[in-house]
């Protein structure tokens, strides 16, 4: 099983370039089971959960054809043609691997007025319920049921449009009932929906094959549905994760790094956050440039929240930076539960922190040390190799299968702004 090695201390410098967002092009592709034309989405991220969505669109009969897979983001392409769908079972085998393959439910039910499709299961991060796609479809007038692992929808005489108010935001069920209401007779209205900028991408996408949608960047989405959706052409959302981590990559290391084929305005929040702590981050034309404002850090609290607030997804990266700020930084978690597994791991490389419920104290050391860690989640597999790249010594970040999932030549991108990691094929730990 591969593993990273870093040995820490390099200031990184020069330019990183961002993809196109995992969040955003996962439920892009699910769109493709709307319409028999073909969907083409540009700026395609190439990872793990990528493949692992594309076999499942394979098995419902969906026609793939990948190209531009080369080393510029902007010019991957995927063409998706769902023009005989064959099958509308999602088998558990696919959809355990990925708890986004979910997200076939609702263009199925909507365009074939049935699906069968497994429970995701388990999540190393806490529980993920799939309770509020169910009722939501329900509501459109779905009728389903749950059976042997499987949620078994059907609406035979097709949805119908309704008011759906979201009791807690869920950025999954807003994408899965959008999709679903494109298709649905009459007006669809969700209320407390998610505004994630993946939401609103996967939106501007449905409008562009024909969807009648209003209120995209709002919590209330407003769509009447269509008798058919047609094919079209999307670039896919650049990755405000990914542009997140490189940020706070150039942060941790004292460096300046341009990341590009990205906007600030999709991480303000975290920009807003990292101001008092002494980061600045300037836009410059295609891209964001990054760096310590006068060399120290400064611990700075942060609690994570729907957008527009501090996204949960880069709550471990921010963690390992505060863990060589000065002072202390509270960092507390609202989205999800048992999402500080990275917090031991940062301990080993002498990190100070006390994990009290959703909340964690971290006590900025003067530097971390190198030491084998093991990556428990995809975040938290880069919140440890940032660790790694401001650390003394050398460190070995085990179960990198994680990082795959979601960051694409990770270390390569990290390497040519001066990095000293490098990918190590098998051993280490399971």
């Amino acid at each position: 099983m591969d593993r990273i090695r870093i040995r820490g201390g390099n200031p990184l410098r020069g330019a990183i370039e961002v993809g196109g967002a995992k969040n955003a092009a996962l439920p892009l592709m699910t769109a493709s089971l709307l319409t028999d034309e073909t969907l083409v989405l540009k700026n395609l991220p190439i990872l793990a959960d990528i493949n692992t969505l594309c076999n499942l669109l394979l098995q419902h009969g969906v026609a793939i054809h990948l190209a531009g897979a080369g080393g510029n983001c902007a010019g991957r392409v995927i063409e998706l043609t769902a023009r005989n769908l064959t099958n509308t079972t999602a088998p558990y085998d696919l959809v355990r691997k990925m708890r986004a393959s979910v997200l076939v439910l609702g263009p199925l039910v909507a365009r074939c007025r049935e699906a069968r499709v497994s429970l995701p299961g388990g999540c190393a991060i806490g529980a993920r319920p799939v309770d509020l796609h169910i009722k939501g479809l329900q509501a459109m007038g779905a009728e389903i049921e749950l059976d042997r692992g499987y949620i078994v929808a059907k609406a035979p005489n097709g949805l119908k449009g309704a008011e759906f108010v979201f009791p807690k935001v869920s950025v999954g069920a807003t994408e899965n009932l959008l999709m679903a209401a494109t298709l649905a007779k009459g007006e669809t209205v969700l209320v407390n929906a998610a505004r994630e900028p993946e939401v609103s991408d996967l939106a501007h996408c449905l409008v562009a094959m024909g969807a009648d949608i209003q209120g995209i960047g709002s919590d209330t989405l407003r769509i009447r549905g269509v008798e058919r959706l047609h094919g079209a052409t999307h670039a896919v959302v650049p990755d405000r994760i990914e542009t997140g981590t490189y940020a706070m990559a150039a942060a941790i290391t004292g460096g300046e790094l341009d990341i590009m084929n990205t906007r600030l305005e999709l991480i303000q929040s975290l920009a807003t956050t990292l101001q008092p702590a002494g980061v600045v981050f300037t836009e410059i034309e295609n891209g964001v440039r990054v760096a310590r404002a006068n060399g120290e850090l400064h611990g700075v609290d942060t609690m994570t929240e729907p957008f527009p607030g501090f996204p949960t997804d880069l709550q471990a990266q921010m963690m390992a930076l505060m863990c060589t700020a000065r002072g202390a930084a509270m960092i507390t978690e609202t989205i999800f539960e048992n999402r500080f597994m990275h917090a031991p791991e940062l301990m080993r490389m002498g990190a100070r922190i006390t994990v009290h419920g959703s909340s964690a104290l971290v006590r900025g050391v003067e530097r971390l040390t190198g030491a084998p860690v093991m990556a428990t989640d995809l975040r938290a597999s880069v919140s440890l190799v940032l660790a790694g790249l401001a650390a003394e010594g050398e460190t070995t970040v085990n179960r990198v299968y994680h990082l795959d999932r979601g960051y694409e030549r990770v270390e390569e991108k990290l390497a040519a702004c001066g990095a000293d990691i490098e990918r190590i094929g098998g051993g280490g730990e399971d």
